[in-house]
């Protein structure tokens, strides 16, 4: 589909990230290791330990200091490490703003810290609806979504996501969404994604997490359904007619859907 047939501010975006796909691709060619590498962290391509990483952090992660606080406590936490990183959730954030969204779904909450990025930057009338299957970590975050003053922004619903997704599409709600973010159980990212497709509008954002699984869809064993999953869908999205994507080498790999 013709690029001025999606919304001016979603055209700009895409431009943007083609410019810094094509950057990177430059610099692969030079630093190949370093770039294109086998992560070193299954939460970074170029490795946590590394100092080129922290620069990146210390030189572009602007947080809040609620958003932060959230962090650090979620980083304390036994299940801490499926947070999504910190740079990521803000080019989350920033795309949100980008397209000036006003409602967003969001699978997999954990403790909240990527439902709290994403209110903060959403108008007072805009919505969050979370999706998750255990209360217990999200009781973690709820105090700072409050502290934050947007509480009132995110409507969390403790149940499985394909339930509350079925819910809002049989509400009438397929076309109004903005924004998606899926980080959930890897194994139904399929179903998520159509589903998600059907309640986002045209140039609306589908953020989907974990796409290179630590390296394991390079060549995924037999016994990895997790691996086989997400490589399959990878395979979906690069053919699939109804979006523009971007593969993100950024955590654990983020492909960017834009729905055409």
């Amino acid at each position: 589909m013709p690029l001025f047939s999606v919304p001016k501010e979603v055209a700009v975006g895409t431009a943007m990230l083609g410019v810094a796909f094509a950057t990177g691709l430059l610099a692969g060619k030079k630093y190949p290791s370093l770039v294109f590498g086998i992560p070193r962290s299954p939460r970074s391509v170029i490795g946590k330990s590394s100092p080129l990483w922290q620069y990146i952090l210390d030189h572009s992660v602007r947080e809040h200091p609620i958003l932060k606080k959230l962090r650090l406590i979620t980083a304390e936490h036994p299940w801490g490490r499926m947070m999504v990183s910190c740079d990521q959730a803000q080019l989350m954030a920033n795309l949100v703003k980008l397209i000036k969204a006003k409602k967003v779904i969001e699978i997999g909450v954990l403790t909240g810290y990527n439902t709290l990025n994403m209110a903060l930057v959403l108008p007072d009338n805009g919505r969050v609806v979370a999706c998750d299957i255990n209360e217990d970590y999200a009781k973690i975050g709820k105090p700072l979504w409050k502290e934050a003053g947007v509480d009132h922004k995110i409507d969390l619903r403790i149940k499985p996501a394909i339930q509350t997704l079925d819910e809002l599409l049989a509400g009438g709600e397929a076309e109004t969404f903005d924004f998606a973010f899926i980080d959930a159980d890897k194994e139904s990212y399929n179903e998520y994604y159509e589903k998600c497709l059907r309640l986002i509008k045209k140039g609306g954002i589908i953020a989907i997490d974990n796409v290179l699984w630590s390296g394991k869809v390079l060549k995924p064993r037999k016994d990895d359904l997790t691996a086989q999953s997400m490589h399959r869908l990878n395979e979906k999205l690069f053919r699939d007619a109804r979006v523009n994507i971007s593969m993100l080498p950024m955590g654990d790999g983020l492909t960017l859907a834009f729905k055409l």
